[in-house]
């Protein structure tokens, strides 16, 4: 036997309905310190070197890593300027 149930909800109503925590505080707190920590992004003063900086912290391949988030960037600044999906190879 196969049934569908379809419920249509919010997310705030689908995290209060499994009564999960409502992380919304802690949520605005951690965005409102990391604009604090990091000069400039407010204003949209944010330098590329300073985004590569953020990011190789978060890469767990080191180089290989970067390399990986640089042709995806670079992939998507393609698509986004031609419309089109950029070709890799001949």
């Amino acid at each position: 036997m196969k049934m569908n149930i379809e419920i249509e909800c919010t997310p705030e109503e689908a995290r209060r309905a499994v009564g999960l925590p409502d992380l919304t505080p802690i949520h605005d707190r951690y965005v409102a310190m990391m604009i604090e920590a990091m000069p400039g992004l407010g204003d949209g003063a944010m330098q590329p070197e300073m985004i590569e900086t953020m990011m190789r912290g978060w890469q767990p391949m080191g180089e290989a890593g970067m390399a990986f988030w640089k042709r995806m960037f670079d992939g998507a600044t393609q698509t986004s300027k031609t419309g089109t999906m950029g070709k890799t190879g001949g």
